[in-house]
Protein backbone atom coordinates (compact mmCIF):
# COMPACT_ATOMS: atom_id res chain seq x y z
CA UNK A 1 0.00 0.00 0.00
CA UNK A 2 1.45 3.36 -0.98
CA UNK A 3 1.23 6.52 1.07
CA UNK A 4 -1.85 8.72 1.01
CA UNK A 5 -1.89 11.00 -2.03
CA UNK A 6 -3.60 14.30 -1.15
CA UNK A 7 -4.10 15.30 -4.80
CA UNK A 8 -5.55 11.96 -5.98
CA UNK A 9 -9.09 13.31 -5.54
CA UNK A 10 -8.43 16.04 -8.09
CA UNK A 11 -7.25 13.47 -10.65
CA UNK A 12 -10.37 11.40 -9.98
CA UNK A 13 -12.60 14.45 -10.34
CA UNK A 14 -10.92 15.34 -13.65
CA UNK A 15 -11.39 11.77 -14.92
CA UNK A 16 -15.00 11.74 -13.78
CA UNK A 17 -15.59 15.10 -15.44
CA UNK A 18 -14.30 13.86 -18.80
CA UNK A 19 -16.29 10.61 -18.54
CA UNK A 20 -19.48 12.48 -17.64
CA UNK A 21 -19.02 14.87 -20.56
CA UNK A 22 -18.54 11.98 -22.99
CA UNK A 23 -21.65 10.27 -21.65
CA UNK A 24 -23.75 13.45 -21.74
CA UNK A 25 -22.60 14.47 -25.22
CA UNK A 26 -23.25 10.97 -26.55
CA UNK A 27 -26.83 11.21 -25.29
CA UNK A 28 -27.20 14.62 -26.94
CA UNK A 29 -26.10 13.22 -30.32
CA UNK A 30 -29.32 11.17 -30.31
CA UNK A 31 -31.54 14.26 -30.02
CA UNK A 32 -34.05 14.81 -32.79
CA UNK A 33 -33.56 17.82 -35.07
CA UNK A 34 -34.42 21.01 -33.19
CA UNK A 35 -34.18 19.53 -29.69
CA UNK A 36 -30.57 20.64 -29.07
CA UNK A 37 -31.40 24.31 -29.54
CA UNK A 38 -35.04 24.25 -28.40
CA UNK A 39 -36.03 26.75 -25.69
CA UNK A 40 -36.29 25.07 -22.30
CA UNK A 41 -36.70 26.00 -18.66
CA UNK A 42 -33.33 26.24 -16.95
CA UNK A 43 -30.66 28.78 -16.04
CA UNK A 44 -29.64 28.86 -19.71
CA UNK A 45 -32.49 28.61 -22.23
CA UNK A 46 -31.39 25.46 -24.11
CA UNK A 47 -29.19 22.41 -24.04
CA UNK A 48 -27.01 24.09 -26.66
CA UNK A 49 -26.59 27.25 -24.56
CA UNK A 50 -25.80 25.29 -21.41
CA UNK A 51 -23.19 23.07 -23.06
CA UNK A 52 -21.58 26.14 -24.64
CA UNK A 53 -21.51 27.81 -21.21
CA UNK A 54 -19.80 24.78 -19.66
CA UNK A 55 -17.20 24.93 -22.43
CA UNK A 56 -16.44 28.65 -22.22
CA UNK A 57 -16.14 28.52 -18.42
CA UNK A 58 -13.81 25.54 -18.75
CA UNK A 59 -11.68 27.51 -21.24
CA UNK A 60 -11.56 30.41 -18.77
CA UNK A 61 -10.54 28.45 -15.67
CA UNK A 62 -8.32 25.82 -17.28
CA UNK A 63 -6.39 28.56 -19.04
CA UNK A 64 -5.95 30.40 -15.72
CA UNK A 65 -4.79 27.19 -14.03
CA UNK A 66 -2.25 26.71 -16.83
CA UNK A 67 -1.01 30.28 -16.36
CA UNK A 68 -2.38 31.43 -19.71
CA UNK A 69 -3.60 34.83 -20.80
CA UNK A 70 -6.96 33.99 -22.40
CA UNK A 71 -8.88 35.56 -19.54
CA UNK A 72 -12.22 37.15 -20.32
CA UNK A 73 -11.72 36.55 -24.07
CA UNK A 74 -13.08 33.07 -23.29
CA UNK A 75 -16.50 34.72 -23.16
CA UNK A 76 -16.23 36.89 -26.31
CA UNK A 77 -18.74 34.64 -28.05
CA UNK A 78 -21.47 33.50 -25.69
CA UNK A 79 -22.31 30.40 -27.74
CA UNK A 80 -19.28 29.64 -29.89
CA UNK A 81 -20.71 26.40 -31.31
CA UNK A 82 -24.03 25.84 -33.02
CA UNK A 83 -23.26 22.21 -33.76
CA UNK A 84 -22.81 19.54 -31.13
CA UNK A 85 -20.08 17.71 -33.07
CA UNK A 86 -17.83 20.79 -32.99
CA UNK A 87 -18.66 21.53 -29.36
CA UNK A 88 -17.84 17.92 -28.38
CA UNK A 89 -14.38 18.18 -29.93
CA UNK A 90 -13.59 21.42 -28.10
CA UNK A 91 -14.95 20.06 -24.81
CA UNK A 92 -12.83 16.92 -25.20
CA UNK A 93 -9.76 19.10 -25.78
CA UNK A 94 -10.26 21.21 -22.66
CA UNK A 95 -11.11 18.07 -20.67
CA UNK A 96 -7.74 16.58 -21.75
CA UNK A 97 -6.00 19.75 -20.61
CA UNK A 98 -7.74 19.61 -17.23
CA UNK A 99 -6.83 15.94 -16.79
CA UNK A 100 -3.20 16.72 -17.66
CA UNK A 101 -3.16 19.59 -15.15
CA UNK A 102 -4.57 17.35 -12.41
CA UNK A 103 -2.22 14.48 -13.25
CA UNK A 104 0.74 16.83 -12.81
CA UNK A 105 -0.64 18.32 -9.59
CA UNK A 106 1.40 17.95 -6.40
CA UNK A 107 0.54 19.04 -2.87
CA UNK A 108 2.79 22.05 -3.43
CA UNK A 109 1.33 23.08 -6.80
CA UNK A 110 -2.19 22.61 -5.41
CA UNK A 111 -1.42 25.51 -3.07
CA UNK A 112 0.00 27.71 -5.86
CA UNK A 113 -1.81 31.01 -6.31
CA UNK A 114 -3.68 31.33 -9.60
CA UNK A 115 -4.37 34.69 -11.20
CA UNK A 116 -7.87 34.89 -12.65
CA UNK A 117 -8.72 37.86 -14.85
CA UNK A 118 -11.93 39.59 -13.84
CA UNK A 119 -13.50 42.81 -15.05
CA UNK A 120 -11.02 45.47 -13.91
CA UNK A 121 -9.14 43.28 -11.44
CA UNK A 122 -7.17 40.10 -10.89
CA UNK A 123 -8.70 37.52 -8.57
CA UNK A 124 -6.06 35.47 -6.74
CA UNK A 125 -7.00 31.99 -5.49
CA UNK A 126 -5.26 28.75 -4.58
CA UNK A 127 -5.21 26.16 -7.37
CA UNK A 128 -7.05 23.58 -5.25
CA UNK A 129 -9.85 26.07 -4.56
CA UNK A 130 -10.12 26.94 -8.26
CA UNK A 131 -10.32 23.25 -9.11
CA UNK A 132 -13.05 22.64 -6.54
CA UNK A 133 -14.97 25.63 -7.87
CA UNK A 134 -14.62 24.43 -11.46
CA UNK A 135 -15.72 20.86 -10.72
CA UNK A 136 -18.73 22.16 -8.80
CA UNK A 137 -19.63 24.45 -11.72
CA UNK A 138 -19.38 21.65 -14.25
CA UNK A 139 -21.45 19.25 -12.15
CA UNK A 140 -24.12 21.90 -11.57
CA UNK A 141 -24.61 22.71 -15.25
CA UNK A 142 -24.35 19.10 -16.45
CA UNK A 143 -27.19 18.43 -14.02
CA UNK A 144 -29.23 21.11 -15.74
CA UNK A 145 -28.61 19.51 -19.15
CA UNK A 146 -29.55 16.16 -17.64
CA UNK A 147 -32.85 17.63 -16.44
CA UNK A 148 -33.51 19.27 -19.81
CA UNK A 149 -32.93 15.95 -21.57
CA UNK A 150 -35.86 14.56 -19.59
CA UNK A 151 -38.10 16.76 -21.77
CA UNK A 152 -36.70 15.40 -25.05
CA UNK A 153 -36.85 12.17 -27.03
CA UNK A 154 -33.63 11.03 -25.32
CA UNK A 155 -33.47 9.53 -21.84
CA UNK A 156 -30.97 11.34 -19.61
CA UNK A 157 -27.82 9.26 -19.12
CA UNK A 158 -26.52 8.00 -15.80
CA UNK A 159 -24.21 10.72 -14.47
CA UNK A 160 -24.08 10.08 -10.74
CA UNK A 161 -21.71 7.13 -10.79
CA UNK A 162 -18.29 8.04 -9.52
CA UNK A 163 -15.04 6.35 -10.35
CA UNK A 164 -15.01 3.42 -7.97
CA UNK A 165 -13.83 0.00 -9.08
CA UNK A 166 -17.31 -1.54 -8.78
CA UNK A 167 -18.65 0.82 -11.47
CA UNK A 168 -16.12 -0.34 -14.09
CA UNK A 169 -18.79 -2.39 -15.88
CA UNK A 170 -20.74 0.81 -16.64
CA UNK A 171 -18.03 2.92 -18.26
CA UNK A 172 -16.34 0.79 -20.92
CA UNK A 173 -17.70 2.78 -23.86
CA UNK A 174 -16.60 6.11 -22.41
CA UNK A 175 -13.14 4.77 -21.59
CA UNK A 176 -12.79 3.57 -25.17
CA UNK A 177 -13.70 7.03 -26.49
CA UNK A 178 -11.10 8.60 -24.22
CA UNK A 179 -8.45 5.95 -24.92
CA UNK A 180 -8.17 5.11 -21.22
CA UNK A 181 -8.28 1.91 -19.23
CA UNK A 182 -9.28 1.08 -15.67
CA UNK A 183 -5.67 1.22 -14.49
CA UNK A 184 -5.56 4.95 -15.21
CA UNK A 185 -8.68 5.56 -13.15
CA UNK A 186 -7.52 3.64 -10.10
CA UNK A 187 -4.15 5.36 -9.60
Amino acid sequence: MSAFDPVRSFRKLAYNNALANVRLHRACTALRPGEFEAKRVSFFPSIKATLNHILTVDWFYVDALEGGALGLKAFDIEEPYDRLDELRLEQADVDRRLVAFCEALTPETAMRIIDIQREGRIQRERADDVLNHLFQHQTHHRGQVHAMLAGTSVAPPQLDEFIVSDDARFRGEELAVLGWDETKLMR
